[in-house]
């Protein structure tokens, strides 16, 4: 197998491994009972930890530039706090309102904020394709939220707000750490922010937990931890080490070998497992218009990734791409 194939079977087998995720979100939301801040508190926590070993394995030099730079240490503090945790509330939280498809296939509108952000930024017109995706993005958000009626809302309000602010948290993800990662490394950011974000999430649950005990208890913001069970710690175990971790990795390294343009081709194998997965092992019902708004926010991807005819994309815009 050649080094590029190698980068497109990571990139591709990290995007389905996201999709996965959220499956396994779905599951533990729906079937065991654990809550979306409490498990998102577990499974970065895990992966961080994760992410510390093989960084302290691997990046000792890096480590060190980063002891005596704490420029970066507290962006890279801001991008686990803002980025990474609230990314990964926002998604569990979302899908626990809709299911794993319908929040993934919204967190791809992030791929319209982005360019709309780098527009502004560069004070550049959106070229023709830029603009395609947005009127493909914005009828996907259409088809999903309706299923094909204007007059009716299908899923819950809370559900698309929920969707929509994943988005935004996905645009700040992919845009905010660029110059630390050019400067130490994808490894080393992700895994400091998520071990950032697994540290905070859980200050957070430790707080609503002790609220939640003096009778202060938030119906939005639960916390609940069901008992243990072998379907409670196999799914942590699941989605802490394949879908966080193994995910993050592979996408990461897959896209360091192919680039942004295929890794955007390949990214969009994500919304689709994350939609294939609950409905073939979960038994989750999607109709036409799930489909089509699947199809039409892969549009939206395959789109927005196409490199310019006139000049390179932005950083920023490529950032969505390798998300």
């Amino acid at each position: 197998m050649s080094l590029h194939t190698k980068g497109m079977v990571c990139t591709l087998a990290g995007a389905v491994l996201w999709g996965f995720s959220g499956t396994c979100i779905q599951y533990l939301l729906d079937d065991v009972g654990l809550a979306p801040l409490a498990l998102t508190s577990i499974r970065t926590l895990i992966a961080g930890i994760l992410y510390a070993v093989l960084i302290y394995a691997t990046q000792h030099d890096k480590i060190a530039m980063l002891a005596h730079d704490p420029r970066s240490i507290g962006r890279i503090i801001v991008f686990g706090v803002f980025g990474l945790f609230c990314n990964q509330a926002s998604y569990a939280i979302a899908i626990g309102f809709t299911n794993s498809g319908t929040a993934t296939v919204l967190s791809g509108l992030s791929i319209v904020f982005v360019m709309i952000i780098s527009c502004a930024l560069f004070r550049r017109l959106p070229r023709p394709q830029d603009m395609g995706g947005l009127v493909l993005a914005m009828a996907a958000t259409f088809f999903i939220a309706t299923k094909g009626d204007p007059s009716v809302l299908s899923i819950p309000a809370i559900g698309l707000f929920w969707g929509i602010m994943n988005a935004v948290t996905v645009t700040f993800y992919v845009m905010f750490p660029r110059k630390t990662i050019e400067r130490y490394g994808s490894i080393v950011v992700i895994g400091g922010g998520m071990l950032t974000s697994g540290v905070f999430s859980t200050l957070v649950v430790i707080v609503l937990s002790a609220l939640a005990a003096q009778g202060v208890e938030s119906s939005m913001f639960p916390v609940t931890i069901p008992p243990v069970s072998v379907k409670l710690v196999a799914g942590i175990i699941v989605i802490s080490v394949v879908g966080t971790f193994a995910a993050y990795g592979l996408f990461l390294h897959g896209i360091s070998i192919v680039g942004g343009v295929k890794g955007t081709m390949l990214g969009a194998a994500e919304p689709v497992s994350a939609t294939v997965f609950p409905a073939v092992l979960l038994g989750t019902v999607f109709v036409w218009a799930d489909w089509l708004g699947l199809a039409l926010m892969l549009g939206t991807i395959v789109l927005v990734g196409l490199p310019s005819r006139r000049k390179p994309r932005t950083n920023e815009t490529r950032a969505a791409t390798e998300r």
